[in-house]
């Protein structure tokens, strides 16, 4: 077993070897969650699979939060595409046209690869853009709500602008939170009294009892690993991940949502500060509200006893296709271990 003060070092350089320092977590409980409202939202490539989530599983998911995002497909499963037109585009890199996200997402629906895309239109969404995020410029978020208002009315699509953010998650929920123009680790940013995570989730559920002041419930980790195919660390996913559940929802059913980290957020690379810090957990708690948090792992290579290449050094979500071509369909690698993880959150609770 590892040292606890080398914990997250150790696991990240271990796990990058497809080897292990310790036993595995608990396993993920069934807390009998309901999910008529099931919720997601991500910042930065979390962002993009957020987007991808909800429109793959759009029979399922209600609602999403996005912050530093892009539209469905934009890629087209190229990493030079995800580097350029959809995070800073220009004219020799421009955006694809909502008519072209609106074919390709339709083509994959008739294909029966992700749910019908008409199932977007009951939805909400709550869009965030920083004015000094150099990594995913505002335009790309301006396309994203074009993108959505293909299907949703205007009432449900709030989008806000921030001139003074940069590439982060914006919180009020943590004590170290960089500047609100930083861009720098562990980009959890504090620009003013925004409190993203609140005005997202009353955007996307309805009126909500006030955050406590500070959280109350419980984070549990737990294994990963039975909700992937094959070895998580070829998924681009960790062996670990965590759900925040508040004291009501060990007892009574509650609603789900699920935050997706950005690039450089995972638990291997910052602990729990996207965990404990990104601001949702308060508000969890008054909400009956469990909050799923999936975790990637960098990887950049082979892994031993595996001829699998993965090229993810910064420990993204996939948005761009290095998990296999079915990323962003039902199907796909990372959205198929998250599903499982909502249905095993929404089995009964065992006695």
């Amino acid at each position: 077993m590892c040292a606890p003060g080398l914990r997250s070092l150790a696991a990240a350089a271990l796990l990058t070897l497809g080897l292990s320092c310790e036993a595995a977590a608990p396993a993920l409980p069934a807390l009998g969650a309901e999910l008529n409202d099931l919720t997601v939202s991500g910042v930065s490539s979390g962002a993009y699979m957020a987007v991808q989530f909800q429109v793959a599983h759009s029979r399922l998911v209600r609602g999403a939060g996005i912050l530093a995002g892009g539209p469905y497909g934009c890629a087209e499963g190229s990493i030079w595409r995800a580097l350029t037109r959809c995070m800073s585009p220009a004219s020799w890199a421009p955006l694809p046209s909502v008519t072209e996200l609106r074919n390709g997402a339709e083509a994959l629906s008739s294909a029966g690869r992700i749910d019908p895309v008409d199932n977007l239109r009951d939805d909400r969404v709550w869009l965030l853009s920083g004015g000094r995020d150099e990594t995913v410029k505002t335009p790309v978020m301006d396309r994203l709500a074009a993108f959505y208002a293909e299907w949703l009315a205007p009432v449900a699509i709030r989008f806000v602008k921030v001139p003074d953010a940069g590439h982060a998650m914006i919180s009020i929920a943590d004590p170290q939170a960089n500047a609100c123009s930083s861009q720098q680790t562990p980009f959890i940013n504090r620009c003013g009294d925004l409190d993203p995570a609140g005005e997202m989730l009353a955007h996307l559920l309805g009126p909500l009892q006030p955050a406590t002041s500070a959280a109350q419930g419980e984070t549990l980790i737990f294994d990963q690993r039975p909700f992937v195919e094959g070895k998580p660390i070829d998924a681009g996913l960790a062996d670990e991940a965590y759900v925040y559940v508040p004291p009501l929802c060990r007892s009574t059913p509650c609603r789900l949502h699920v935050a997706f980290h950005g690039c450089r957020q995972s638990a291997a690379q910052i602990g729990r500060r996207f965990v404990d810090g990104a601001g949702y957990n308060a508000w969890a708690d008054s909400n009956r509200l469990i909050v799923l948090y999936p975790q990637t792992m960098p990887r950049y290579g082979l892994t031993i006893g595996s001829w699998t290449w993965l090229n993810n050094p910064l420990g993204c979500w996939d948005w761009w296709g290095y998990s296999g071509s079915d990323y962003l369909t039902r199907t796909g690698l990372q959205i198929k271990a998250v599903r499982a993880m909502i249905d095993r959150l929404a089995a009964p609770r065992q006695p």
